[in-house]
Protein backbone atom coordinates (compact mmCIF):
# COMPACT_ATOMS: atom_id res chain seq x y z
CA UNK A 1 0.00 0.00 0.00
CA UNK A 2 1.37 3.41 -0.97
CA UNK A 3 2.18 5.77 1.86
CA UNK A 4 -0.40 8.38 2.88
CA UNK A 5 0.64 11.98 2.13
CA UNK A 6 0.78 12.96 5.82
CA UNK A 7 3.03 10.02 6.68
CA UNK A 8 5.22 10.71 3.66
CA UNK A 9 5.75 14.33 4.70
CA UNK A 10 6.55 13.35 8.28
CA UNK A 11 9.19 10.85 7.21
CA UNK A 12 10.51 12.15 3.89
CA UNK A 13 9.09 15.60 3.15
CA UNK A 14 12.25 17.60 3.82
CA UNK A 15 14.49 14.83 2.49
CA UNK A 16 12.61 15.25 -0.79
CA UNK A 17 13.24 19.00 -0.72
CA UNK A 18 16.98 18.44 -0.35
CA UNK A 19 17.15 15.84 -3.10
CA UNK A 20 15.10 18.09 -5.42
CA UNK A 21 17.86 20.69 -5.12
CA UNK A 22 20.16 18.25 -6.97
CA UNK A 23 18.02 18.18 -10.13
CA UNK A 24 20.41 18.79 -13.02
CA UNK A 25 23.31 19.31 -10.60
CA UNK A 26 26.22 17.02 -9.71
CA UNK A 27 26.01 15.21 -6.38
CA UNK A 28 29.69 15.88 -5.71
CA UNK A 29 29.57 16.60 -1.98
CA UNK A 30 32.78 15.90 -0.09
CA UNK A 31 33.23 15.70 3.71
CA UNK A 32 35.03 19.05 3.63
CA UNK A 33 32.96 20.71 0.91
CA UNK A 34 29.21 20.75 0.23
CA UNK A 35 28.13 20.63 -3.39
CA UNK A 36 26.73 23.65 -5.22
CA UNK A 37 23.28 22.04 -4.97
CA UNK A 38 23.49 21.63 -1.20
CA UNK A 39 24.83 25.17 -0.81
CA UNK A 40 21.77 26.42 -2.72
CA UNK A 41 19.44 24.45 -0.42
CA UNK A 42 21.23 25.78 2.68
CA UNK A 43 21.23 29.35 1.42
CA UNK A 44 17.53 29.38 0.57
CA UNK A 45 16.34 27.41 3.59
CA UNK A 46 18.34 29.36 6.17
CA UNK A 47 16.67 32.57 4.96
CA UNK A 48 13.12 31.23 4.54
CA UNK A 49 12.55 28.13 6.71
CA UNK A 50 15.50 27.71 9.09
CA UNK A 51 13.51 25.33 11.32
CA UNK A 52 13.33 22.83 8.42
CA UNK A 53 17.09 22.20 8.46
CA UNK A 54 16.92 19.99 11.55
CA UNK A 55 14.12 17.94 9.99
CA UNK A 56 16.20 17.51 6.84
CA UNK A 57 19.22 16.32 8.81
CA UNK A 58 17.14 13.86 10.84
CA UNK A 59 15.22 12.47 7.88
CA UNK A 60 18.32 12.03 5.73
CA UNK A 61 20.32 10.35 8.50
CA UNK A 62 17.44 8.01 9.38
CA UNK A 63 16.98 7.07 5.73
CA UNK A 64 20.70 6.35 5.36
CA UNK A 65 20.67 4.19 8.49
CA UNK A 66 17.66 2.20 7.31
CA UNK A 67 17.74 2.07 3.51
CA UNK A 68 14.67 0.43 1.98
CA UNK A 69 14.76 -2.87 0.17
CA UNK A 70 13.46 -3.32 -3.37
CA UNK A 71 10.17 -4.88 -2.22
CA UNK A 72 9.22 -2.01 0.07
CA UNK A 73 10.18 0.49 -2.61
CA UNK A 74 7.96 -1.30 -5.12
CA UNK A 75 5.07 -1.18 -2.63
CA UNK A 76 5.45 2.57 -2.25
CA UNK A 77 6.28 2.32 1.45
CA UNK A 78 9.59 4.16 1.17
CA UNK A 79 10.90 7.23 -0.60
CA UNK A 80 12.78 6.24 -3.78
CA UNK A 81 15.84 8.49 -4.11
CA UNK A 82 15.86 9.80 -7.70
CA UNK A 83 18.85 9.15 -9.91
CA UNK A 84 21.51 11.69 -8.93
CA UNK A 85 24.23 10.19 -11.09
CA UNK A 86 25.89 8.13 -8.36
CA UNK A 87 26.35 4.35 -8.22
CA UNK A 88 23.71 2.76 -6.02
CA UNK A 89 26.43 1.40 -3.74
CA UNK A 90 27.58 4.93 -2.84
CA UNK A 91 24.16 6.54 -2.16
CA UNK A 92 24.16 5.64 1.53
CA UNK A 93 27.57 7.21 2.21
CA UNK A 94 26.59 10.27 0.17
CA UNK A 95 23.48 10.78 2.30
CA UNK A 96 25.57 10.61 5.48
CA UNK A 97 27.88 13.30 4.04
CA UNK A 98 24.86 15.54 3.36
CA UNK A 99 23.50 14.95 6.87
CA UNK A 100 26.88 15.84 8.38
CA UNK A 101 27.00 19.11 6.42
CA UNK A 102 23.51 19.99 7.60
CA UNK A 103 24.39 19.18 11.20
CA UNK A 104 27.54 21.29 11.06
CA UNK A 105 25.67 24.22 9.51
CA UNK A 106 23.03 24.10 12.26
CA UNK A 107 25.33 23.55 15.24
CA UNK A 108 27.83 26.20 14.17
CA UNK A 109 25.21 28.67 12.95
CA UNK A 110 26.78 28.86 9.50
CA UNK A 111 24.18 31.06 7.83
CA UNK A 112 25.11 31.68 4.17
CA UNK A 113 24.93 35.35 3.15
CA UNK A 114 22.10 36.34 0.82
CA UNK A 115 23.02 35.82 -2.80
CA UNK A 116 21.62 35.74 -6.30
CA UNK A 117 20.28 32.23 -7.03
CA UNK A 118 22.90 29.97 -8.57
CA UNK A 119 20.94 26.87 -9.53
CA UNK A 120 17.71 26.12 -11.40
CA UNK A 121 16.15 24.81 -8.19
CA UNK A 122 17.11 27.93 -6.26
CA UNK A 123 15.61 30.28 -8.86
CA UNK A 124 12.27 28.50 -8.61
CA UNK A 125 12.40 28.15 -4.83
CA UNK A 126 13.00 31.88 -4.43
CA UNK A 127 10.65 33.12 -7.17
CA UNK A 128 7.87 30.49 -7.37
CA UNK A 129 5.05 32.71 -8.63
CA UNK A 130 7.22 34.41 -11.23
CA UNK A 131 8.20 30.94 -12.40
CA UNK A 132 4.50 30.10 -12.62
CA UNK A 133 3.83 33.15 -14.80
CA UNK A 134 6.85 32.81 -17.08
CA UNK A 135 6.66 29.05 -17.44
CA UNK A 136 2.88 28.92 -17.82
CA UNK A 137 2.14 32.00 -19.95
CA UNK A 138 5.42 32.64 -21.79
CA UNK A 139 6.36 29.23 -23.14
CA UNK A 140 7.23 28.81 -26.81
CA UNK A 141 3.49 28.45 -27.52
CA UNK A 142 2.71 31.95 -26.26
CA UNK A 143 2.61 33.59 -29.75
CA UNK A 144 -0.03 31.06 -30.84
CA UNK A 145 -2.18 31.64 -27.76
CA UNK A 146 -2.00 35.42 -27.27
CA UNK A 147 -1.64 38.39 -29.64
CA UNK A 148 1.10 39.95 -27.50
CA UNK A 149 2.83 39.86 -24.11
CA UNK A 150 0.39 42.24 -22.47
CA UNK A 151 -2.52 40.00 -23.46
CA UNK A 152 -0.80 37.05 -21.80
CA UNK A 153 -0.34 39.08 -18.61
CA UNK A 154 -3.99 40.13 -18.68
CA UNK A 155 -5.01 36.49 -18.97
CA UNK A 156 -2.78 35.63 -15.99
CA UNK A 157 -4.30 38.35 -13.80
CA UNK A 158 -7.83 37.42 -14.88
CA UNK A 159 -7.40 33.75 -13.97
CA UNK A 160 -5.13 33.98 -10.91
CA UNK A 161 -6.12 34.63 -7.31
CA UNK A 162 -5.36 38.27 -6.37
CA UNK A 163 -3.23 37.13 -3.45
CA UNK A 164 -0.96 35.26 -5.86
CA UNK A 165 -0.80 38.32 -8.10
CA UNK A 166 0.29 40.29 -5.04
CA UNK A 167 2.97 37.67 -4.36
CA UNK A 168 4.16 38.02 -7.94
CA UNK A 169 4.52 41.79 -7.46
CA UNK A 170 6.74 41.22 -4.45
CA UNK A 171 8.90 38.71 -6.31
CA UNK A 172 9.32 41.11 -9.23
CA UNK A 173 10.39 43.93 -6.90
CA UNK A 174 12.87 41.57 -5.22
CA UNK A 175 14.33 40.41 -8.54
CA UNK A 176 14.71 43.96 -9.86
CA UNK A 177 16.30 45.04 -6.56
CA UNK A 178 19.11 42.52 -7.13
CA UNK A 179 20.48 44.97 -9.74
CA UNK A 180 21.94 42.23 -11.90
CA UNK A 181 23.83 42.56 -15.15
CA UNK A 182 21.58 42.34 -18.21
CA UNK A 183 23.00 38.93 -19.10
CA UNK A 184 22.02 37.70 -15.64
CA UNK A 185 18.45 38.94 -16.08
CA UNK A 186 18.36 37.00 -19.36
CA UNK A 187 19.51 33.93 -17.45
CA UNK A 188 16.95 34.55 -14.70
CA UNK A 189 13.91 34.67 -16.98
CA UNK A 190 15.16 31.63 -18.89
CA UNK A 191 15.69 29.65 -15.69
CA UNK A 192 12.19 30.63 -14.59
CA UNK A 193 10.65 29.21 -17.75
CA UNK A 194 10.36 32.06 -20.27
CA UNK A 195 10.87 30.67 -23.77
CA UNK A 196 10.09 33.79 -25.83
CA UNK A 197 11.95 37.06 -26.14
CA UNK A 198 10.68 40.18 -24.36
CA UNK A 199 8.61 42.46 -26.59
CA UNK A 200 10.41 45.18 -28.51
CA UNK A 201 12.05 47.46 -27.49
CA UNK A 202 12.54 45.98 -24.02
CA UNK A 203 15.55 44.18 -22.62
CA UNK A 204 14.75 41.45 -20.06
CA UNK A 205 15.25 43.85 -17.13
CA UNK A 206 13.28 46.59 -18.89
CA UNK A 207 10.38 44.24 -19.53
CA UNK A 208 10.38 43.07 -15.91
CA UNK A 209 10.17 46.72 -14.83
CA UNK A 210 7.37 47.30 -17.35
CA UNK A 211 5.57 44.23 -16.05
CA UNK A 212 5.93 45.46 -12.48
CA UNK A 213 4.49 48.88 -13.38
CA UNK A 214 1.54 47.22 -15.10
CA UNK A 215 0.78 44.98 -12.15
CA UNK A 216 1.02 47.92 -9.75
CA UNK A 217 -1.91 49.42 -11.64
CA UNK A 218 -3.83 46.13 -11.56
CA UNK A 219 -7.07 46.26 -9.58
CA UNK A 220 -8.72 42.97 -8.66
CA UNK A 221 -12.34 42.54 -9.67
CA UNK A 222 -14.22 41.48 -6.56
CA UNK A 223 -17.64 41.74 -8.19
CA UNK A 224 -20.41 44.20 -7.31
CA UNK A 225 -20.24 45.69 -3.84
CA UNK A 226 -23.03 45.55 -1.30
CA UNK A 227 -26.19 47.41 -2.18
CA UNK A 228 -26.63 50.75 -0.46
CA UNK A 229 -29.84 52.52 0.25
Amino acid sequence: MSMKPLEFDRRYGELDQVISAYSGMPADDEPDRPSEALQAYLRHTWHTRPWALASAEQQIREYARNPPGRLRLSLGEFYPVPDVGLPESTIRDWLFVIADHLKQSIEQGEVPPPSTPRTHWEWHARFPELGQLLGGWFSQDMPDEFPDHDAAVRDYTATTDPQLVARLKGELHELIALALEESDYSLAVAELGMEVDPPQPYSPSGWLAHLTDGLNGFKADYGPGPATS
